[in-house]
């Protein structure tokens, strides 16, 4: 059950309005790492947790949490779209320079949402839940969520140096430090699991039933052996079941495929014995 408490979570007040700006912002509400994507992909993993009650706990109050980061979201955008000057935005688009570089006030922001924030991203994009990811399996899952943080903070720190607003600014300092205690709390979250099971998911499938001749190395599939410098090429592993093994030149180890031809009724491209007939 939720309730919906009226005061924002925290304040979403620009401080002029921006059309064009607005356009920009849809890409944290309704982007691939946007609020809406979080919002969603912590919910089911909790909805759907058969763990230990904590992380399911965990999982919904940070979910929650998010709701609260799309209406702080959708609020800003709804504000920079107020009373904006719509045609002279429009007319500045008409210069291919200027253009270029604003893009233009997103149409749809009229046309379709009246003046009102759009589950969409930057380029209107309908956003969709093929964005999020809830597996079942909680080191995975919070995997994941340590990625979507990572990206949603790297699109929000870069929107705010896109604009010098301080109401602006002054909400995503705030969802910016969020990013940060979300991030801690996922390598928490990650580190603790970790401690409890193997590092490589699914911990339960038996190794035995791998090709563990190959387990543990990295093999060089490109130009240059710079890579062999790297943490991933010598030592021990990460899992601490093996040694990184260094392979120079990987050689070929499959079959070279020969098909069968395709049955007359598949109408494919006849032998070329057939052909010549």
């Amino acid at each position: 059950m939720f309730f919906h408490v009226k005061e924002l979570q925290y304040n979403a007040k620009p401080s002029q309005p921006d059309p064009v700006y607005a356009k920009k912002l849809q890409e944290i509400l309704g982007g691939q790492f946007g609020e809406i994507s979080v919002m969603i992909q912590y919910l089911f993993q909790g909805w759907n947790c058969r763990a230990e009650q904590k992380y399911r706990d965990m999982l919904l109050d940070i979910g929650t949490e998010e709701i609260a980061h799309v209406e702080m979201i959708a609020t800003m955008i709804a504000q920079l779209l107020d009373k904006a000057p719509v045609q002279q935005q429009e007319e500045a688009a008409k210069d291919p320079v200027i253009g270029a570089v604003l893009g233009g006030m997103n149409p749809q922001h009229v046309i379709v949402s009246g003046l009102g924030a759009t589950p969409t991203d930057s380029v209107g994009y309908p956003w969709t839940s093929r964005y999020t990811i809830a597996s079942g399996n909680l080191l995975a899952d919070f995997r994941a969520n340590l990625n979507a943080e990572s990206q949603g903070r790297l699109q929000v720190v870069r929107l705010y140096e896109s604009t010098t607003d301080p109401g602006v600014r002054d909400m995503l300092s705030f969802l910016i430090a969020r990013d940060t205690m979300h991030q801690n709390q996922w390598m928490a979250a990650i580190e603790e699991l970790e401690q409890n099971q193997k590092a490589i998911v699914p911990s339960t499938f038996n190794q035995e039933y791998e090709k563990q001749e190959v387990s543990y190395s990295f093999m060089n599939f490109s130009q240059g052996e710079e890579s062999k410098t790297g943490r991933w090429a010598s030592g021990k592993t990460l899992d601490g079941q093996a040694d990184f093994e260094y392979v120079a030149n990987p050689e070929a180890m499959g079959q070279n495929p020969q098909l069968n031809p395709a049955p007359p009724y598949v109408h494919g491209t006849p032998p070329v014995s057939e052909l010549v007939r």
